[in-house]
């Protein structure tokens, strides 16, 4: 039989392969050699009876039959993850930890007020937050690293195996300090914009796109002086002491713009505006915790609207 080839260590190594899409990365974090990774591969393949990695110039990429597998591996991992939980946490009365992933905006807009409602409620639930980049934390919640994610939807060939829950959308603003000297009466700023320092997105984020749309339509080519970054931190800290422009989603710098620390362009930037909301997978069992997180998460949301 198949199942009795297919050991968890087959799983646990796919995955990570996957992930990386590099068996030395893999290697690294599992903390075995990289032909150990490479023959555990190669066993499960045998095995499938399929190829699961393919070459890609000096690297590797998931084949289709990879894609398919992928998920269900993920689904078996999450439930031993579970099932391990379960009885680690036999003894205590909130259960295994509910593991979120939230974006940069989410975080510092909806998570604080959610986790004030949340610790309200008293289920003794041991929370974990990290945030990432969409796609990042998409990929933990397929390997069952996370429970949920907060986030933007993604694109529909990324959602094979989840669930999405629309709760409010939200659009990308490009904040500045005060007395920019693009907030001048009668400043064109897409014609000037080139002079200054752009805090863009990552290539990889899931506002990408939405941006690089919005400068094809507005007629800008090129910004000369780019810096690609997802650090919020990093963002406030320089656009306050230098004439950058942050281009970010909103939520980030909600509470910059109440208080009058940023501002942004007077640009109409309705045309990025995207779904945020919960993505979860379609196996996910919920518990009394965290059927109340989501509860809470929602009332956060609606709150911020």
């Amino acid at each position: 039989m198949i199942e009795s080839r297919v050991r968890f260590r087959h799983l646990q190594t796919f995955l990570e392969v996957a992930r990386q899409k590099s068996v030395v990365k893999a290697a690294g974090l599992l903390n075995v050699s990289q032909p150990a990774v490479t023959k555990t591969i190669r066993e499960l393949e045998q095995a499938l009876g399929v190829a699961v990695f393919e070459r890609d110039g000096r690297g590797i990429k998931i084949t289709r039959s990879g894609e398919i597998f992928m998920q269900h591996a993920g689904m078996a991992i999450t439930a031993l993850r579970q099932g391990i939980d379960s009885v680690s946490n036999a003894g205590a009365d909130g259960g295994p930890p509910i593991r979120i992933g939230a974006l940069p905006t989410v975080s510092a807009h909806i998570m604080p007020q959610a986790m004030s409602l949340f610790l309200k409620e008293k289920t003794g639930a041991t929370i974990k937050i990290v945030t990432g980049e969409n796609a990042v934390l998409l990929d933990q919640l397929r390997l069952g690293e996370l429970d949920l994610v907060v986030g933007r939807l993604a694109a529909p060939e990324k959602m094979t195996g989840f669930f999405f829950e629309h709760l409010y959308s939200e659009q990308v603003v490009f904040a500045v300090r005060p007395k920019h000297p693009l907030l001048r009466a009668g400043a064109d700023v897409f014609e000037r914009l080139r002079d200054y320092p752009v805090l863009m997105p990552t290539r990889g984020s899931i506002i990408r796109p939405f941006v690089e749309r919005f400068f094809i339509t507005n007629g800008v080519a090129t910004i000369p002086t780019e810096i690609e970054t997802v650090s919020d931190s990093f963002g406030r800290a320089f656009v306050r002491q230098s004439d950058a422009v942050w281009i970010i989603s909103a939520g980030v710098v909600a509470d910059d713009l109440k208080t009058g620390v940023l501002t942004t362009l007077p640009i109409d930037t309705s045309e990025t505006k995207g779904p945020v909301g919960l993505t979860m997978r379609t196996d996910t069992a919920t518990s009394a915790a965290f059927s109340i997180l989501l509860k809470t998460v929602r009332e956060a949301a609606q709150r911020q609207l």
